[in-house]
C-alpha cells in the first residue's frame, strides 16, 4: 500500500508535535524530578534569616547569617559543605546561599532517631551568640527538591480549613530574655506523589523541631534521642555539650507536582485576594466620584458663563461689556495653560528622570506580564531579581529616547550633557545607596552581604548593555523633529 505525499507530510507533522501535550507540566518550574524507591533524596541548606513567630511578630533583626557561621557549630558533611549552584545574579543579590548538609534522606525510607555528627562542644562565646539568634526569631531554611522546610499552620480557627507551610523554622524558642531553648532534633515529615511505575516526587516539606537535652550518641554509631521533657539550654557561663539528631518520615500524598507550592503562596486562598481586590476598587471608586463630584461644581459656573455669549449682540460684545457682566475668556480654570505651556527652570533634570521613569515602567510592566505567566516561579529563586535587572538595562534605550525627546522639547541646547548623564544618574544613587548598605552588613558578617565580584558583575552589565542602548536611543530621539502642535 502506498501512501501519498500529502499524507505522510501530515503523518510526519502529528508524530512530531504529538508527543508535546503528553508531556506538558508545570511552565514556570523546574523540570519535576523522581526519585525511585530507596534513592538518595538531598537536603540543603540556606542562610538563616530573622523570621515571625507566633507570639511576637515584630521584626528583631534584619541581619542573616550562613548556615556554617563558626558560631552556630552546626554539623558539617564529610568532605567540608559545598555550593549548590550556580546561583542566579538574583539569588545571590537577594543573599541565597545554598550548601550541602550531612543529612542522609531516602525516598520512602522512614529512619527514627538518626544522629547526624558527633556531640558539639558549645563555649561561653557561641551560647551568647546562638541565644542572641533566638531571641531575634532567627530560623532554618531547609530545601528538599527546592522546596522550603517549615510548619504546618491554618489561617481560620477551622480544623477542616486549607493547611499552609511556612518558609523556614525556628532555630530555638524563648520565653524572656533569660530563659531560651536550642532546638536539637528534628522530625521531618515529607509528602511525595506516585507519578508512575516507581517514580515518586517530593510535593510537601514539613519539619517539627524540639529542644531534647537528654538525647546523647551511642557507641554503635546510633543515637539515643532522649525526651522533650528537658529542654536543651545553653549556659552562657560555662560549656554545653549538644547532640543533633532527626528522624525522617515519608507520607503518600494527592497533591500534584504542578501545584505543590500552592500550600506556600496561599494560591487556594480567594479571601485574601477578593478582599484586597474590594478594598482598592472601593477606594478609587470614592476617589473618582469624590474629584469628579468637585470638578464638575467648579465648571459649572464657568460653562454657566461662556453660555450666555450667546445672547449677546456682536456689536455689544465689546471687551468692557463681557469684563462687567463677569465673562472673561481667560478666567478661573482656564487660567492654568499659563503653568502647563511653561517650561521648567530645570528642564536637564526633569528629562532624565523622566526617561529613567519610562524605562523603569515599562521593566515593571515586562516582568508583571512573566510573572502572569508564570516564568517566575518561586521555584526557581532568584528569577525576579534576575529578570528585574536584565530587563531594565535592555530598556535603557527607551530611558535614553524619552529623556532627549522631552529634553529637545523643552529647548534644550545642551544635548552631550543629557547622554552623558541619562544613563548614570539614577543608576549611580541606586547603587551608591546600595554599596553603603552592603557595608553595614560586610561589618556584621551577613551572609546577606552581596559579594564583591557579583558588583562587579553588575557593573559589567550596565557598562555592556544598559550604556549603549541609552546612548543609541538618545541619539535617536534628538535626531528627530519635535512638534508640540
Amino acid at each position: 500500500m502506498r501512501l501519498s505525499m500529502p499524507l505522510l507530510h501530515y503523518g510526519v507533522f502529528s508524530l512530531f508535535f504529538a508527543p508535546f501535550p503528553a508531556t506538558g507540566f508545570y511552565l514556570p518550574g523546574v523540570v519535576p524530578t523522581s526519585y525511585k524507591e530507596g534513592s538518595t533524596v538531598p537536603l540543603n541548606v540556606n542562610r538563616l534569616t530573622p523570621m515571625e513567630s507566633d507570639t511576637d511578630t515584630q521584626a528583631r533583626s534584619a541581619v542573616s547569617f550562613g548556615y556554617y557561621h563558626p558560631g552556630f557549630h552546626f554539623c558539617k558533611p564529610e568532605g567540608g559543605p559545598k555550593d549548590v549552584g550556580p546561583e542566579s545574579l538574583g539569588a545571590v543579590i537577594f543573599g541565597d546561599r545554598i550548601k550541602t548538609s550531612p543529612f542522609e534522606l531516602h525516598m520512602m525510607k522512614n529512619e527514627t532517631c538518626k544522629r547526624l555528627c558527633d556531640e558539639v562542644e558549645l563555649d561561653m562565646r557561641s551560647a551568647t551568640f546562638i541565644n542572641r539568634r533566638i531571641r531575634e526569631n532567627v530560623g532554618h531554611n531547609w530545601l528538599i527538591d527546592g522546596l522550603p522546610a517549615g510548619q504546618p499552620y491554618r489561617i481560620s480557627d477551622n480544623d477542616n480549613g486549607p493547611l499552609y507551610y511556612t518558609r523556614g523554622f525556628p532555630l530555638g524558642r524563648y520565653k524572656d530574655e533569660q530563659h531560651q531553648v536550642l532546638h536539637n532534633h528534628f522530625d521531618l515529615v515529607i509528602d511525595y506523589n506516585a507519578v508512575g511505575a516507581g517514580d515518586y516526587r517530593v510535593v510537601g516539606v514539613r519539619v517539627d523541631p524540639s529542644s531534647r537535652a537528654n538525647s546523647k550518641n551511642l557507641d554503635d554509631k546510633t543515637a539515643d534521642c532522649g525526651d522533650e521533657g528537658m529542654p536543651l539550654s545553653l549556659n552562657e557561663k560555662g560549656a554545653t555539650s549538644v547532640t543533633w539528631t532527626y528522624s525522617v518520615y515519608w507520607k503518600p500524598s494527592p497533591v500534584a507536582w504542578a501545584i505543590r507550592w500552592d500550600a506556600y503562596l496561599h494560591a487556594d486562598d480567594p479571601k485574601i485576594h477578593w478582599f484586597s481586590l474590594v478594598y482598592t476598587t472601593a477606594i478609587v471608586v470614592f476617589l473618582t466620584v469624590t474629584v469628579s463630584a468637585i470638578l464638575m461644581r467648579a465648571l459649572k459656573k464657568d460653562f454657566a458663563r461662556y453660555n450666555r455669549l450667546e445672547s449677546f449682540n456682536l456689536d455689544d460684545f465689546s471687551t468692557s461689556a463681557v469684563t462687567e457682566d463677569g465673562v472673561q475668556e481667560d478666567s478661573g480654570w482656564k487660567l492654568v495653560h499659563g503653568d502647563v505651556f511653561r517650561p521648567p527652570k530645570n528642564p536637564l533634570l526633569l528629562s532624565i528622570f523622566l526617561g529613567n521613569g519610562a524605562q523603569l515602567f515599562f521593566m515593571t510592566g515586562i516582568t508583571i506580564v512573566f510573572a502572569l505567566f508564570g516564568f517566575l516561579s518561586p521555584s526557581n529563586r532568584g528569577s525576579l531579581g534576575t529578570a528585574m535587572i536584565v530587563l531594565y538595562c535592555m530598556f535603557a534605550g527607551i530611558g535614553g529616547y524619552v529623556s532627549a525627546r522631552v529634553y529637545k522639547a523643552f529647548g534644550g541646547e545642551n544635548w552631550k550633557r543629557n547622554i552623558a548623564i541619562t544613563p548614570v544618574m539614577v543608576p549611580a544613587i541606586v547603587f551608591g545607596t546600595f554599596f553603603l548598605l552592603n557595608l553595614f552588613l560586610w561589618v556584621q558578617g551577613s551572609s546577606g552581604a552581596v559579594p564583591f565580584t557579583t558588583m562587579l558583575v553588575l557593573v559589567a552589565i550596565w557598562f555592556l548593555i544598559s550604556l549603549p542602548l541609552s546612548f543609541g536611543g538618545s541619539w535617536l530621539g534628538f535626531k528627530q523633529a519635535v512638534s508640540l502642535q
